[in-house]
C-alpha cells in the first residue's frame, strides 16, 4: 500500500539503523551451574568411555584359561585391571574383556610364552578424583547459595526479618472509593481534605500550609476504619501500604525499629502515598517504668516510629494513617501535634447511616420488592457496619437453606433473632419448665410494656437460643439514644427483676433461670452509684478510679476505686437499696396485671412466640404506671 514505509536494510553487521544490540551476561549463579553442568558430561562421557572399552567382564581364573587356550589377542596390564581383546571360539570380531588384576609375579613370563602381545598402562585417577570430591563440592556448594538467597529473598525468610512486612497496593489497585462508605459521613468530611492534599498539594503549600503527618481512626470494631483508610487512597489514586502493628513486634531485638525503619525508606521512595497501620495500640502503648522491667523491643520499636514521623518531610506527600478501638491505651507522644495530630471518630451509624450501608450491601443480593430497609435499620440499633454485613449475608443463607428465590423480610427477621440472641436450639424441656420459662418471659414483656420511657417490646419467645437462653424478649427502639436518665435506669432494673417477680407470683418460688438478669442489674446499679453519682446517700462523686474504653462495649467490672472501707459498705448497701426498690416496683406491676401476665404466658405455651402486635392485644390499653 502507499502509506507503507518501505523496509530498513540491514547494516554491514546485521543490525538495523538505530537498533541496539543487548549483550546477556550470565551472572555468578548462572556461571556456576553452568560449570556443574560441564563437570556433570565430562563425567558422565568418561562413564560412558570406560564402559564401552571394558567390554566383558570375566575372572582372573578365566583370564588365565583363555591365555593358555590361545583365545586372548593382545592385553593391557594397568594397575588394577587387565584388560584387551578376546577370540572368540567361533572365529569372528575379537571382543573387550577386563579382568581385575591379582598380584602374578608370572603373568609376563606366561604371556611370553603363549606369544600374547602385551603392554603396561598407568592408571590416571583424575577423573575419578573430580567424581569423589569436586563435584559433590561444588553441588554442596550450589545448593548452600539457592537457600540463602531463598531465605533473604523479596519474598520473604529467615534471613529477611529485618525488613517490612507491609502489603503495598499500586495506585490502581485499591478500588475503594467513598461511594463504597456509608453511615459515617462526618469521618468521611474530614479525610476529603487528606486526599485533596494528595491530588493537589500547592493548593495548601502556596499559602504555607501544612497538612497533618498523621491520621488516627478512632471508634469501635467493625465501624470501617480500614475500610475509610483504603477509599482514601482510592480516592486520591497513590500507593497504600497496610499492616498491622503487632507485625512490627518479633523474639529479635532490634527487628521491630529495622522494620520502621525500611517502612519509611519504601514509602519516602513511593511518595505521595499513605501508609496504613491498622490495631495501632499494639505498638503505641504508653511507655511506663515497672519494677519488673517493660517491653523493651516494644518501646524501641515505639521510640523509632516517633523518630521517623518527626523526621521525614511531610511535603512529600507522605500520610500515616492510624486505626485503633483503644485510644486512652496510647501513649501521649504519639497524639502531640506533628504525629497523629488528628484524631477522627468512626462512630456507630445512626437509623440514617444503617440505612445507607444496607443498601450498598444488597447490591450483590436477590432482595425481595417487600422488603422495607427503613424497617431493619430501625430494628438494628447499636449494629456497626460489619454487623449490618454480616446480617445481610445471614439472611441471604437462610433464604439459600429454603431454596427461595430472594430474601424476603422473614429471612432478615429470623437473621437479626439469631445475630442478637444466638442460634436456635431443639432443645425439648418438661411441661413444668416450659411453664416456669413462659411466666419468666411474660414477667420481661409486661413490665417493659407498662413502665414509662423503655423500649417497646418487638417479640418474645421460649425457644431457647444461644448459650443457656432458655427464652428471650426482644426490645427494639424506636430512635437511637445517647442519654439515659436515673428513672430510665430504674426502669430497665425493674424490666430486668421481671421475670424472677412473675416466678414468685406464679409459683412462689425463684429458679436459677434469672442469673444473668441479676448480674446486668447489679451491674448496672453499681454504675449509678460509683460512676454517674446518681445516689442521693453518696453524691455527684465518680468511686470508680478506672478510665473505661470508650468503644469496646464491656461491662461494667467489680473495679474499686481509692476509697475507705466505710464507704464501700455505704455503696453496697445503696446498690442493693437500688435493687430492692426496683424489685418491688416490678412485683407491684404484675400483681395489679395478674390475669394479663397468665393471658400473655397461656398464649406463649401454644405458639412459643408471639409479635409485638399480638402482645398489644393481650395486653390491652397500656397505660404506664408510676414506677
Amino acid at each position: 500500500m502507499a502509506d507503507e514505509k518501505p523496509e530498513t536494510p540491514p547494516n554491514p553487521r546485521g543490525r538495523r539503523k538505530g537498533e541496539r544490540r543487548i549483550m546477556v551476561r550470565p551472572g555468578p549463579g548462572q556461571a556456576m551451574w553452568l560449570g556443574l553442568g560441564v563437570l556433570m558430561m565430562l563425567a558422565l562421557g568418561q562413564a560412558v568411555f570406560l564402559s564401552v572399552q571394558s567390554g566383558q567382564t570375566i575372572s582372573y581364573s578365566e583370564f588365565k584359561e583363555a591365555v593358555r587356550s590361545g583365545r586372548v589377542q593382545e592385553v593391557t596390564v594397568a594397575t588394577e585391571t587387565i584388560h584387551g581383546l578376546l577370540k572368540p571360539e567361533g572365529g569372528g570380531k575379537p571382543k573387550p574383556f577386563t579382568a581385575v588384576r591379582i598380584e602374578d609375579p608370572k603373568l609376563v613370563e606366561e604371556l611370553d610364552a603363549h606369544k600374547v602381545p602385551h603392554k603396561g598402562e598407568l592408571a590416571s585417577r583424575w577423573m575419578s578424583e573430580v567424581i569423589g570430591w569436586i563435584i559433590p563440592l561444588i553441588f554442596i556448594v550450589a545448593l548452600w547459595s539457592f537457600f540463602l538467597r531463598r531465605m533473604g529473598g523479596p519474598e520473604g525468610g529467615v534471613m529477611s526479618f529485618a525488613r517490612s512486612k507491609a502489603k503495598v497496593y499500586a495506585d490502581d489497585d485499591v478500588k475503594v472509593r467513598f461511594a463504597d462508605v456509608a453511615g459515617v459521613d462526618e469521618a468521611e468530611e474530614e479525610l476529603k481534605e487528606i486526599v485533596e492534599f494528595l491530588q493537589t498539594p500547592k493548593k495548601y503549600t502556596s499559602i504555607g500550609g501544612r497538612i497533618p503527618k498523621g491520621v488516627l481512626l478512632v471508634g469501635p470494631p467493625g465501624t470501617g476504619k480500614t475500610l475509610l483508610a483504603r477509599a482514601v487512597a482510592g480516592e486520591a489514586k497513590v500507593p497504600f501500604f497496610s499492616l498491622s502493628g503487632s507485625e512490627f513486634v518479633e523474639m529479635f531485638v532490634g527487628v521491630g525499629a529495622s522494620r520502621v525503619r525500611d517502612l519509611f525508606a519504601q514509602a519516602d521512595a513511593k511518595a505521595p502515598c499513605i501508609v496504613f497501620i491498622d490495631e495501632l495500640d499494639a505498638l503505641g502503648k504508653v511507655r511506663m517504668q515497672s519494677p519488673m522491667g517493660g517491653h523493651e523491643e516494644r518501646e524501641q520499636t515505639l521510640n523509632q516510629l516517633l523518630a521517623e514521623m518527626d523526621g521525614f518531610d511531610a511535603r512529600k506527600g507522605v500520610i500515616i494513617m492510624g486505626a485503633t478501638n483503644r485510644p486512652e491505651v496510647l501513649d501521649p507522644a504519639l497524639l502531640r501535634p506533628g504525629r497523629f495530630d488528628r484524631q477522627v471518630l468512626v462512630d456507630k451509624p445512626d437509623v440514617r447511616g444503617r440505612e445507607e450501608i444496607l443498601r450498598i450491601h444488597v447490591k450483590t443480593v436477590k432482595v425481595s420488592e417487600s422488603v422495607d430497609l427503613k424497617v431493619i435499620a430501625a430494628r438494628t440499633a447499636g449494629f456497626a457496619g460489619a454487623d449490618l454485613a454480616n446480617l445481610v449475608n445471614e439472611a441471604a443463607l437462610l433464604a439459600a437453606r429454603k431454596d427461595k428465590a430472594a430474601v424476603d423480610t422473614k429471612d432478615f427477621d429470623d437473621a437479626i433473632d439469631r445475630l442478637i440472641a444466638g442460634l436456635e436450639k431443639k432443645r425439648v424441656m418438661n411441661d413444668k419448665e416450659r411453664r416456669i420459662v413462659a411466666y419468666h418471659e411474660s414477667g420481661h414483656a409486661i413490665v417493659a410494656s407498662l413502665l414509662p420511657g423503655l423500649d417497646p417490646v418487638h417479640k418474645i419467645s421460649i425457644v431457647a437460643r444461644g448459650f443457656g437462653a432458655l427464652g428471650y424478649t426482644m426490645q427494639l427502639p424506636l430512635e437511637d439514644r445517647y442519654l439515659l436518665t436515673r428513672n430510665d435506669l430504674l426502669n430497665q432494673l425493674s424490666v430486668l427483676l421481671g421475670g424472677r417477680s412473675a416466678e414468685e407470683i406464679a409459683f412462689g418460688e425463684v429458679t436459677t433461670g434469672a442469673q444473668n438478669d441479676l448480674q446486668r442489674a447489679t451491674d448496672i446499679a453499681r454504675a449509678m452509684v460509683t460512676e454517674f453519682g446518681m445516689s442521693d446517700e453518696l453524691g455527684a462523686v465518680s468511686y470508680n478510679g478506672h478510665k473505661r474504653n470508650a468503644f469496646l462495649e464491656m461491662p461494667f467490672g467489680p473495679e474499686r476505686g481509692n476509697y475507705a472501707e466505710e464507704t464501700a459498705v455505704k455503696i453496697d448497701v445503696e446498690v442493693k437499696r437500688i435493687l430492692v426498690e426496683a424489685h418491688e416496683t416490678a412485683r407491684r406491676v404484675l400483681r395489679e396485671r395478674r390475669e394479663t401476665l397468665d393471658r400473655v404466658s397461656e398464649r406463649l405455651l401454644e405458639k412459643e412466640v408471639i409479635e409485638a402486635d399480638e402482645l398489644k392485644s393481650l395486653i390491652g390499653d397500656v397505660v404506664s404506671v408510676r414506677p
